[in-house]
């Protein structure tokens, strides 16, 4: 049935991988990784239609066993037909497990996306209301992140960390590399809030504490326009908490934006030349941010793609220690696997969350038409 379809694809995949080994292509390092990241896209959307293709096959096939050895028990003709037929059906059913993990990676390949959608990412994780408890939580935050990019096979670097003295994170920046990170990601921005016992709580009482995230699509240098007579740059010695030091040289930078204010501070690279770079990186972003949010006001139009206003004050997800949930009050979604979640396993979520807000477009267009 996917044929025709898997033939486009492998059309398109051929004539991209001719583009691939063009010399003029390979010199423009920005256009090749573009063009490689769409034929990754499309190889696996031909892999995915294979095993589907596959799969239902093997359905039929196992189908057409179990009523064979159901024929030959019923007239007595075969002795292993009862175990068989256990086999049979035991394949039906991881088949069938594998065709629904299938069918819905494949929506998720071929659901529309928006043109920010395969940008890197810059996220802020900082500390709000409920003191060391809340430091705490934004580094189980951090770490939850950490894990899912992992699985995703994605690129972490920490920019910036403000640790406390128990181990928490007061706030922490970091960046995500990789395929298809913001389509993803955006959802996760908004107020992360914790309820549970705290490790200094005497008496047992369950407290609630917050932390904000913020996931920015990462601006490129043509969107940012950076006059450098417009920056201070000050360089200092990156520290730890007690203000012991981390290194012996002055390797951490903070950058100025005199028009605006806004500080950006970098002291978790190597070298005072990274940590410069990555500083760069994030002002960049966060103006870039500034001024999309201005446009927004001015058009009093809420942001594509996110469901709920993406607000960081506005709380987005309860993580209840006690009762070993999480809920997601945008959907609303309550899962009973807190650990596991807090060890990166946040794509029940996510996938929840695109599909609302594909259908919210979709009858978004749907009264458009009704009213045209």
């Amino acid at each position: 049935m996917f044929e025709k379809l898997i033939d486009e694809l492998v059309q398109s995949s051929e004539k991209l991988e001719q583009k691939l080994s063009d010399p003029l292509v390979i010199a423009d390092q920005k256009n090749f990784i573009f063009i490689s990241k769409e034929y990754s896209k499309i190889k696996r959307k031909i892999e995915i239609l294979q095993r589907i293709d596959s799969i239902k096959k093997g359905l039929l096939d196992t189908r057409e066993l179990i009523k064979d050895f159901e024929n030959d028990l019923s007239s007595g003709n075969a002795e292993d037909s009862s175990e068989l037929k256990d086999l049979a059906e035991e394949e039906h059913k991881e088949l069938s497990k594998e065709l629904v993990l299938c069918e819905k990676e494949l929506k998720m390949l071929f659901l529309p996306k928006e043109k920010m959608d395969d940008r890197d990412i810059i996220v802020e994780v900082r500390a709000g209301t409920g003191g060391e408890e809340a430091s705490l939580f934004c580094e189980e935050i951090f770490r939850m992140y950490q894990s899912f990019a992992e699985k995703k096979k994605w690129s972490l670097d920490i920019l910036d960390s403000n640790r406390t003295e128990l181990g928490g994170f007061k706030a922490i920046t970091f960046s995500i590399t990789g395929d298809e990170i913001y389509r993803l990601m955006k959802y996760e921005s908004g107020t992360h809030r914790v309820q549970r016992v705290p490790q200094t709580e005497s008496s047992g009482r369950i407290h609630t504490s917050a932390v904000t995230v913020a996931v920015l699509p990462e601006a490129e240098e043509v969107e940012v326009n950076i006059d450098a007579k417009d920056l201070r740059i000050d360089v200092y010695r990156a520290g730890g908490p007690g203000g012991q030091s981390v290194n012996t040289m002055d390797s951490a930078v903070r950058i100025t934006h005199l028009p605006t204010g806004m500080i950006v501070q970098c002291q978790d690279g190597k070298s005072q030349r990274q940590n410069r770079l990555q500083a760069m990186k994030v002002l960049r972003t966060r103006l870039w941010e500034k001024k999309e949010e201005e446009l927004m006001k001015e058009r009093a139009d809420a942001r594509k793609s996110q469901v709920g206003s993406g607000d960081r004050s506005e709380k987005i997800r309860t993580y209840n220690f006690p009762q070993g949930r999480v809920t997601d009050h945008r959907i609303p979604l309550t899962l009973y696997k807190l650990e596991a979640i807090l060890s990166g396993e946040i794509d029940s979520f996510i996938e929840a969350l695109i599909e609302k807000d594909y259908a919210s477009e979709i009858s978004k267009l749907s009264m458009l038409k009704i009213n045209e």
